[in-house]
Parts: structure tokens; sequence; C-alpha cells
């Protein structure tokens, strides 16, 4: 039987539709924050729960970093209000009673205050690539920057924990700012009783799930400040001169 040619249905056109794409999983132990920010919470063994840590890490990819300074120190809730678009920030810099930073603090490319010199490390930003850097190993050279902070004692070289103060340490809260071999950002707080100095590098360095490369102490103790994706925020007692914020790319 022959096709009636003047009969055909007419076809109207269908939007296609869109691409399901999969989210990827997480890390196994960790969890999304946010695009490029998984989060977990860990004891370490033998420390107990008062030693606590909350650990975020970042896929430069995905984020990128930039430091604030304030005209006075600021608490948790203000500095919020003043980076309405940051996904969070943690404290950075040592301080003097007066609120003054110490260190260098690069915001976008300007440069408040001196380098250490033969002590502490440094967070970076340069040519858009993040990093941190010992200062002992590798001294500041006046080299452009468009983000950093400073301070100190480095806690992990190389792979290796290298605080031997024994004297001086003690325990107290803790922040710190690291980095794997893959080149992602880690920060680290202790929101409870915290840990001494040997005891976070000790950490860092045993978690060989983390692969830390180099961590960098940040001001602790009372300073310690952290809000972060998820609803996280952990206020400091006293208020700070300096974050080192993240965003979303």
């Amino acid at each position: 039987m022959g096709c009636n040619l003047t009969s055909l249905p007419t076809f109207t056109p269908q939007t296609p539709a869109p691409v399901q794409t999969a989210t990827p999983l997480p890390t196994p132990g960790w969890d999304w924050a946010a695009p490029g920010v998984e989060t977990r919470t860990l004891t370490p063994n033998g420390l107990g729960l008062l030693s606590q840590v909350i650990l975020y890490r970042f896929d430069p990819a995905q984020v990128t970093f930039k430091a604030h300074i304030a005209g006075a120190p600021l608490r948790a809730g203000e500095w919020r209000t003043a980076l309405p678009n940051a996904l969070g920030f943690i404290n950075a810099n040592f301080f003097t009673p007066e609120g003054f930073h110490l260190g260098m603090v690069v915001s976008d490319g300007a440069t408040s205050g001196a380098s250490l010199v033969n002590r502490g490390g440094m967070f970076q930003v340069q040519n858009g690539v993040a990093r941190v850097r010992s200062l002992i190993e590798e001294p500041y050279n006046g080299e452009i920057l468009e983000q950093a902070v400073q301070a100190f004692p480095m806690l992990i070289v190389n792979r290796q924990p290298i605080y031997q103060e024994p004297r001086v340490d003690r325990t107290s809260r803790r922040a710190v700012v690291a980095q794997d071999s893959a080149g992602r950002v880690l920060i680290m707080v202790t929101p409870l009783l915290g840990m001494t100095l040997n005891e976070a590098a000790a950490f860092l360095s045993a978690e060989a799930e983390l692969d830390i490369v180099y961590a960098l102490n940040l001001d602790g103790g009372g300073s310690t400040m952290l809000v972060a994706p998820g609803g996280v925020e952990l206020p400091s007692f006293d208020p700070v001169p300096v974050v080192l914020a993240f965003y979303a790319r």
C-alpha cells in the first residue's frame, strides 16, 4: 500500500533535555561543604576529644584566597559583615596589643608591614598559584605577590615535623594552614582545649591520608577564629586584624 504524502504527521522540534552530570563524590571520610571544599572532623590518637580538630580542604581550581586587613581588630561577626562574598575565613598573622599585625601582609598586591626574617613561614598567592612556604628554607626577597600572610612557626617542611621548642610549647587552641602534594590547601582549627605545637606537627605528619608537605602555625589561642561553609563558626576570644579568606572562583 502506498504512503499518503498529504497526511504525514507534523514534527515539532523539542528542546533537548539538559545533560545530567554526576556530582563528584567527596574523598571517603570527607564531606562536601561547598564546590571544591571538603571537610572532616578528627580526634588525634592518644589526645582525646578535647584535642579534636576541624579540617577543611580546598581545591585551588575552584577556590581562591585573599588576605584582608582591618583598620581595627574585628570579631567573627564583624568580619562576616565586612566580607559578605567570602565562603569563609580564618585568622592569620600574630599582632601586637595595639592591634598591628606582625609580619608582612599582601592584600590584592598592596603590601603592609615588614617580612619575617629567619623565622616562620608564609601563605602566598603568586600568579594565581597558592602555596605554603618556609621563610627559613626560602626567604622572601621582595618578589611581587597578589596575596600573603605570615606567621610562625613552621610545623612541617618537606613532609617532616620540624617544631623543636618544648620549653615554650603548651596546650592551646590552634589555627594552621597547610598544603598537600596535590597542591590543595588545608586549614585546621582546634575548637576545644587544643594541643601543643609538637602535637599539632606530629598529628599532621602522622595522618598519611592528609599527605601534608608544608604546614604553618597561624595565631592561635584566643585569636583562633574560623567561619566556613556549612554553618561552621568558631568565634575568637579576641578580635583580630588580619584574616585569610576563601572565595568561590
